[in-house]
């Protein structure tokens, strides 16, 4: 009997968390560093999907686009005398999945589960499930908490195409983990990862056709920074068509055909399915506790706290807020914070994101129209990246700036760039957006010559102008 008891008492925990992806990982590692006793819950691995299926490697896999791509501007930047012989498409893509395949370090958690064990959380491998309030079943073992995390992430939607399910389909996570070049693809969706898997396989000579239904690529972005974005697949031969919603997929031989809603038809090797990404809030118990998941996922108060409930908390991409690595790490500040009984709101305000083609899209904060829509005094500027000095020396003329001001308060709320290293300089946009640092204060920054990021210049002076 005592052992019994014992027992029990070791599988108690102040927290569980269901979920190892990069929210849950990051919460668990900070509250067991913090002395609290943590269990960390995951099926999959450890890390979730950004390390091994996701971002990592369609950023090393943009990379070495990228470089492939400058090495045929070789003259015409002053580097050789005579563009360099390159390798065939497919020698180079072997390259350069040799290398995403380094980056990633292949698909082996073993690292990043040492790291939480390391930190002093219990890691258990399984599919969690809630089966009473404070008890989550993972196979055979209970385990008791006192807060619940959620951090079950999401997964690549599957659209209701007629026929799809007939055809070759590749998910973004597929797509990012094959050593398979094919000769074509259509990509479904021009959001953030259909532009960069379209860019980065059209550079090693893949035929590749982006397919949106709404009527421009990154549609929540500024119209012309999405107009830049579509400009800049094309020359790199993408077939981009917006406006256009497939209808229907029938297999054929070598692949796949696709029938547009607007009478045209297009063949490919693969289709690409990268509409978009649906909460993983299903068969985890959360009908135990009374929680009814929205549409785009668990509604959370400004701490991380599932609403209606006062144990149960969630971060990442399960919460559908933003599906970002840097949202859901800080998601997963401030819900450990709370648990550590240092009070901390979450503000959205400020979450930057990006698109890594080359050159990349930023961008933060609000656009014109929605802040039109929330009936804010907007007022915008714009200024084009060629103008910069920077622009010149770089060889890189595209791109543009738009910002967004709120006239009555005199301070910044939106930025939308594209441009060389727009990456890294949307940092300063983020920055005046979060801390609200006056226009007037913004004008009197001084930036070093000749960078991008004197592109701010113009703009800010031309918002301070319209204020008055």
């Amino acid at each position: 009997m005592l052992d019994g008891k014992r027992e029990l008492m070791a599988k108690d925990f102040d927290v569980i968390v269901l979920g190892a992806g990069t929210a849950g990982e990051s919460v668990a590692s900070n509250l067991a560093e913090e002395g609290r006793s943590v269990v960390l819950i995951e099926a999959h691995r450890v890390g979730g999907e950004c390390p091994f299926v996701a971002c990592m490697p369609a950023k090393s896999l943009l990379r070495s686009a990228e470089v492939r791509k400058v090495m045929t501007r070789a003259t015409e930047l002053g580097a050789a005398s005579a563009d360099p012989e390159l390798d065939d498409d497919d020698t180079a893509f072997d390259a350069a999945v040799a290398r995403r395949d380094k980056v990633i370090g292949g698909l082996d958690d073993s690292g990043s589960a040492k790291g939480v064990e390391d930190a002093g959380v219990t890691l258990v491998r399984g599919r969690g499930r809630v089966t009473k309030p404070g008890v989550v079943r993972v196979g055979e073992e209970e385990y008791g908490y006192t807060d619940l995390v959620i951090a079950t992430g999401s997964s690549a939607i599957r659209p209701p195409i007629d026929g799809i399910e007939d055809v070759p389909t590749w998910t973004s996570d597929q797509v990012l983990t094959t050593d398979e070049r094919p000769r074509s693809l259509v990509i479904l969706g021009g959001g953030p990862v259909g532009c960069e898997l379209a860019q980065a396989h059209a550079r090693f000579g893949v035929q590749v056709t982006l397919v949106e239904a709404a009527e421009r690529l990154v549609v929540k972005e500024e119209p012309s920074v999405s107009e830049d974005m579509a400009a800049v697949l094309r020359e790199d031969g993408v077939d981009v068509r917006v406006g256009s919603k497939a209808k229907q997929a029938k297999a054929v031989e070598g692949g796949a055909r696709l029938h547009l809603d607007d009478g045209s038809v297009v063949e490919a090797e693969r289709i690409v399915l990268s509409v978009g990404r649906s909460p993983n809030t299903e068969d985890i118990g959360l009908e135990v506790l009374g929680i009814e998941p929205a549409k785009l996922g668990l509604e959370t108060d400004e701490r991380g706290r599932v609403l209606g409930q006062d144990h149960v908390w969630a971060a990442g991409d399960v919460t559908g807020v933003a599906p970002f690595t840097h949202a859901a790490n800080y998601q997963a500040r401030v819900i450990a914070a709370n648990l550590l009984s240092r009070p901390t709101a979450a503000d959205y305000r400020a979450i930057p994101r990006t698109i890594f083609t080359d050159p990349p899209l930023a961008s933060v904060g609000m656009s014109l129209s929605r802040a039109e829509e929330e009936g804010i005094d907007a007022i915008t500027a714009t200024l084009e990246l060629g103008q910069t000095a920077r622009s010149a020396t770089e060889g890189e003329p595209r791109g543009r700036l738009v910002l967004v001001a709120d006239r009555s308060r005199g301070v910044l709320i939106g930025a939308s760039a594209m441009g060389g290293a727009a990456d890294e300089w949307i940092g300063e946009a983020v920055l005046a957006i979060r801390a609200e640092i006056q226009l007037a204060v913004l004008i009197d920054v001084v930036h070093p010559f000749p960078t991008f990021s004197e592109v701010y210049e113009p703009p800010l002076r031309e918002l301070a102008a319209q204020i008055g």
